[in-house]
């Protein structure tokens, strides 16, 4: 957006740095390729960028990130107030020490575990199998093939509404299976993780064995947003889907994958409410037919009937 853009939106003194967009359509930010327009969405130049745009907003301005868009259902309808959209910027990864590496919030985990294995850090691998950014995998201790984010993290750095920015510790924080809780009204910046010194060339394969196995098990090639619900204690999520019958069930442009059954896919035409309403159904179906009702590990972002 151009400088008189921005000082209508009362953004501009001093002058900020990064790329404001108004009414952007959401569905070209998100792995399922729907959701409605984004009030405001803004793409900060760095960090201390987003410190002031932040600190400029009104107290009551909803305020959502948006990295890869691969846990997130947007509404059909779009989304009130702004979004941080971090993929393009706040992405850098560094080496700190022979044992460690600062990834920013909008880094991708694959990209994560790739650089890792280049330096001969190793314990990172799990990561390329996960479609996000590093600030998603924090803010839900995402994990894969057995690994999990927040075991890696020694410390991480946030910021809040107001612009302010803290370095915070691991005990500061509590994780489990796909979920955290910390200090609340903070959104991440970057992550400190520690890893083991190892064999550059093991790390790689292990990685391409990794992947090798997403594509053959999961619907890699299709808009979805990886799997949907979160495994329950001593079963898997994808077990019950399809012993309920529900593998290949549609709604609208919406479908159970036949390939994974934990995996939701957008065939080409899916609203946003084609898939809640799949997503609520096959919670129903499983729960009436198990008695486990599914719990989703994607976020609804925005008003859905």
């Amino acid at each position: 957006m151009t400088e008189p853009a921005l000082q209508q939106q009362g953004l501009s003194a001093p002058a900020l740095r990064g790329e404001l967009r108004l009414n952007e359509p959401l569905a070209d930010y998100t792995s399922w390729r729907v959701g409605g327009p984004a009030q405001r969405l803004y793409r900060p130049a760095d960090a201390q960028d987003l410190a002031r745009f932040l600190s400029r907003l009104d107290a009551d301005e909803p305020v959502f990130w948006l990295g890869l868009g691969s846990n997130l259902l947007i509404s059909d309808a779009g989304l009130p107030g702004t979004i941080i959209h971090t993929q393009g910027c706040l992405n850098g990864i560094s080496q700190l020490s022979d044992q460690a590496i600062r990834a920013e919030a909008g880094a991708s985990c694959a990209k994560i575990a790739r650089v890792a294995s280049r330096l001969g850090l190793v314990g990172a691998e799990f990561l390329a199998g996960i479609p996000g950014t590093m600030g998603g995998a924090l803010a839900m201790n995402a994990g894969a093939w057995g690994g999990e984010t927040w075991p890696l993290v020694r410390c991480v750095r946030t910021i809040d509404r107001q612009g302010q920015i803290r370095e915070r510790e691991q005990a500061e924080f509590r994780f489990g299976y796909r979920q955290l809780k910390g200090p609340e009204g903070e959104w991440f910046l970057s992550a400190d993780l520690v890893l083991q010194p190892g064999d550059t060339q093991a790390a790689q394969a292990r990685i391409r064995e990794l992947l090798d196995r997403r594509a053959a098990t999961q619907p890699t090639g299709l808009p979805s947003c990886g799997s949907v619900f979160r495994n329950p204690a001593g079963d898997h999520a994808a077990r019950l889907i399809e012993a309920s019958g529900l593998k290949g069930k549609r709604l609208g442009g919406a479908e159970v994958s036949q390939k994974h059954a934990n995996f939701i896919i957008n065939l080409g035409d899916a609203k946003a409410r084609d898939i809640a309403a799949l997503i609520d159904l096959v919670q129903d179906v499983v729960e009436r037919s198990s008695g486990i009702r599914l719990q989703p590990e994607v976020r609804r972002l925005g008003a859905f009937p």
